[in-house]
């Protein structure tokens, strides 16, 4: 090829920024890349999805940062395919497109009483404590300070996060990078007892223990767990012995069972072997009717019919992520992913030309941020293969210049744009004495990307 090979990424978390990194440090074909994103900041949950008092895990966007300073990738934010522009469109600039949006809506219940308010999605209330611009503020500026019991349904870490975040005074909150709205909201809060509900039992909890610890490490919350729950069934028994981490998570919960509440403003109440059946209320959820469960020989859950009630005006929903579909690109509606075969998009089992996929939109919402790189450099190998045997469609007509021209009207953000953002944020963050403070609006980082 006499020209560099134009790659469009459509997406800026991490299975992004880790394939634009691996297109561009490979040797074999000299790679352009420019990563697309329909909001105005880069790094998709890293900024959006990992909680703020987390700290070295967000500390992953420097290092994706770094990935925008390398000859031959480009940042083009607030440019939305599908509304902005379409992939066909693409195509005519581009020799490739790699899909890497992830799975950003959640998953549903599937029960009576869902959809009342007061019952909202954990991708939606952790969006709102990061500063997501299209969160939902009204939503959580009313139903915090005016709710006295949360019920957090789902044991996995972003069930934790919801937990800790609305267990934590706002002085354990200080040194994030939460906007100030989301300070004072919480500093409103009259939630005095959060529960926690399990379907399964203690052992089969998916959160890891480092954030699991955390929660018993909270200046006005004690954690209260029934010692009868920790006594284990067989299966459980079995799984804590041949996993270490089960064990230490096991460990932690059975220590906590032992202690007496001290008198602390909030409770963390966790309940396992249940399942929410049903939300009831009247202008808001004020109830959530609850079966308890029991583990089969294989360590699924079934319902034993005893129900009880837990009264609770906040509901956080966080039972997993999905993605969604875009136009024009296949999608399994049952496994909510782009198929494909070793990165290569599928239709129907056969490979689409030029199209590739990486990150949770290629295999589902599972494994840690470091997971996204192996994946988006497995799928970037597929794409340099397919470049070397040819089997890439004929040369697309319009040039890069033509696509800047093409978006040219948009108000979208390039990487300098970015960083003059990410100036602005730690501007703002140090006035209130911290290293960072997160812009909320796009209209506050499309002013804020101009300088």
């Amino acid at each position: 090829m006499s020209r560099a090979l134009r790659v469009a990424v459509i997406g800026s978390g991490p299975s992004g920024m880790y394939a634009a990194d691996a297109l561009v440090g490979q040797t074999d074909v000299p790679v352009t890349v420019d990563v697309i994103d329909k909001l105005p900041v880069p790094f998709g949950l890293v900024r959006y999805g990992v909680a703020p008092d987390h700290h070295s895990i967000r500390s992953v966007r420097d290092t994706l940062d770094k990935i925008l300073d390398k000859p031959g990738v480009r940042f083009i934010g607030d440019l939305e395919v599908g509304s902005d522009i379409s992939v066909a469109e693409l195509h005519q600039y581009f020799d490739a497109v790699i899909f890497t949006y992830g799975a950003s809506r959640d998953r549903r219940l599937g029960i009576p009483g869902e959809d009342l308010a007061g019952s909202v999605a954990a991708t939606d209330f952790v969006a709102w404590y990061c500063g997501h611009p299209e969160a939902d503020r009204a939503e959580f500026e009313s139903l915090v300070p005016s709710a006295t019991a949360a019920v957090v349904v789902g044991v996995g870490n972003v069930a934790v996060d919801v937990t800790r975040v609305l267990g934590k005074t706002v002085a354990e909150l200080n040194d994030t990078d939460m906007p100030q709205h989301v300070f004072d909201t919480l500093d409103k809060s009259g939630i005095t007892d959060i529960y926690v509900l399990g379907r399964r039992g203690p052992a089969q909890a998916t959160f890891t223990t480092k954030e699991l610890k955390e929660l018993g490490e909270l200046a006005d919350a004690d954690v209260i767990i029934d010692p009868a729950v920790m006594e284990l069934d067989a299966f459980s028994a079995e799984q804590a012995a041949s996993d270490k981490a089960t064990a230490r998570n096991v460990e932690v919960m059975r220590e906590w069972s032992t202690r007496t509440p001290s008198g602390k403003r909030r409770r963390i109440h966790m309940h396992f072997f249940a399942r929410p059946v049903e939300l009831t209320g009247d202008d808001r959820v004020r109830q959530v009717v609850v079966e308890r469960t029991a583990l089969d020989a294989t360590g699924g859950a079934s319902g034993t019919g005893e129900l009880y009630t837990v009264d609770a005006d906040f509901v956080v929903r966080s039972v997993g992520y999905r993605g969604t579909a875009l136009d024009e690109v296949p999608f399994d509606s049952g496994k909510n992913v782009i198929p494909s075969a070793d990165g290569r998009v599928q239709r129907d089992g056969v490979t689409v030309p030029s199209e590739y996929v990486a990150g949770w939109i290629k295999r589902g919402p599972t494994g840690i941020i470091g997971t996204n790189k192996k994946c988006a450099v497995g799928t970037v190998a597929s794409l340099i293969e397919d470049v070397s045997a040819n089997l890439l469609p004929a040369a697309p007509r319009g040039t890069i210049e033509e696509f800047d021209a093409r978006i040219a009207d948009l108000e979208t953000v390039d990487t300098a744009g970015w960083r003059s953002i990410d100036r602005a944020e730690r501007a703002l963050g140090e006035s209130a004495g911290r290293a960072r403070t997160s812009l909320h609006t796009e209209a506050g980082m499309l002013a804020a990307s101009k300088g």
